[in-house]
């Protein structure tokens, strides 16, 4: 059901006041002419409301030429902030970045990182924000699993459907998000509630399965039908299946750049108000679908860029694939048992 401007102000409070803001402190809103002016003007309201100083930065729209789609997430890179100084001396002035833009896998986002300021990421329809609003519990149950992944040495994956995926971790960082970013350098998105790390390079092999029922992102669609992935040194050398397998093939071949293929993060979903179903409630447009992220038990599998965790990696093409049903085991240790998640 529809979210009115006045809860919409205070679930900004309440996820603000989570991520720290103070009336010491300064906020920046990031926006461009594509972003909610609800969700825009909601971030200042609250913002204000807490005491803080506010201000807005606001820039042209991007379209690199071999971007498809409206997605934000359909090219990864280059934003509207590219080569822009003015503008990231800006943000980096402020404690804290609301998001309403999308900079997730640019340089700009990482180099304002490190100056300490936090970034928050605020994309999805209200409605969304409003069902997956965080809580201190959601932060603790992605920073329990947390223990587990961070000193990890081997992921395997496995499912009914015919994955048999392994992997060796350690090399790169793990990676969380609970909904807010409550500390200096962090970046977060609200919503989510979900961990992953990157597999040491190379040393990825095996089957993957994309059964029926599993997501393609950004394409935001539910598989129909099974796609068979093989994974040899890091990289996927084989798609096959049908219709689907073959539409996957396309798009990836369309960048014409080899590192496409690479296995970026992997990881589970732990956000039990999220649904594996939701998406098919919502226009193509609407936000980036972070139920399918998040939702509780899946194994969050994706491809392209790493350069955010310092590796090499840089291209324009990143998907997300969440699969049910898989049980993921971390150094032998069930964390994921046929979809449900292991306490």
């Amino acid at each position: 059901m529809p979210v009115s401007d006045n809860q919409l102000v205070e679930m900004f409070e309440h996820v603000l006041t989570l991520s720290k803001v103070k009336p010491s402190e300064s906020v920046a809103i990031l926006k461009s002419h594509y972003s909610n002016p609800r969700i825009v003007q909601a971030a200042f309201n609250a913002a204000q409301r807490l005491g803080a100083s506010v201000y807005g930065v606001e820039l042209p729209a991007l379209n690199p030429p071999k971007a498809m789609g409206n997605d934000m997430t359909a090219y990864c890179g280059d934003t509207p902030l590219t080569g822009n100084k003015a503008a990231q001396t800006a943000l980096e002035a402020a404690d804290l970045i609301v998001d309403t833009m999308m900079l997730l896998h640019s340089p700009e986002q990482e180099q304002i990182l490190k100056t300490g300021t936090r970034i928050l990421l605020a994309v999805e329809p209200p409605e969304v924000l409003a069902r997956m609003l965080p809580n201190l519990e959601d932060k603790e149950r992605v920073m329990t699993a947390e223990k587990v992944l961070k000193n990890a040495k081997v992921m395997r994956v496995t499912s009914e459907a015919g994955s048999d995926l392994t992997m060796a971790l350690g090399q790169y960082p793990t990676v969380t998000e609970y909904g807010f970013a409550d500390e200096p350098g962090r970046w977060d998105h609200w919503p989510s509630g979900f961990l992953f790390s990157w597999p040491n390079e190379t040393t990825a092999n095996g089957t993957l399965v994309i059964d029926k029922g599993d997501i393609l992102l950004p394409f935001k669609i539910y598989c129909r039908e099974a796609i068979n992935l093989t994974i040899k040194d890091g990289f996927i050398t084989d798609i096959e299946g049908g219709f689907e397998a073959e539409y996957l093939r396309e798009y990836m071949a369309y960048f014409n750049d080899p590192e496409v293929y690479g296995i970026s993060h992997v990881g589970w979903g732990l956000q039990p108000r999220a649904q594996w179903t939701a998406m098919g409630l919502h226009d193509k447009n609407d936000g980036m679908c972070m139920d399918a992220r998040a939702f509780d038990g899946n194994f969050l599998f994706s491809t392209g860029p790493n350069t955010e965790v310092g590796g090499t990696r840089k291209t324009p093409c990143h998907m997300d694939i969440p699969l049910r049903n898989c049980t993921v085991e971390v150094d032998g240790q069930v964390v994921v048992n046929k979809g449900e998640v292991v306490s």
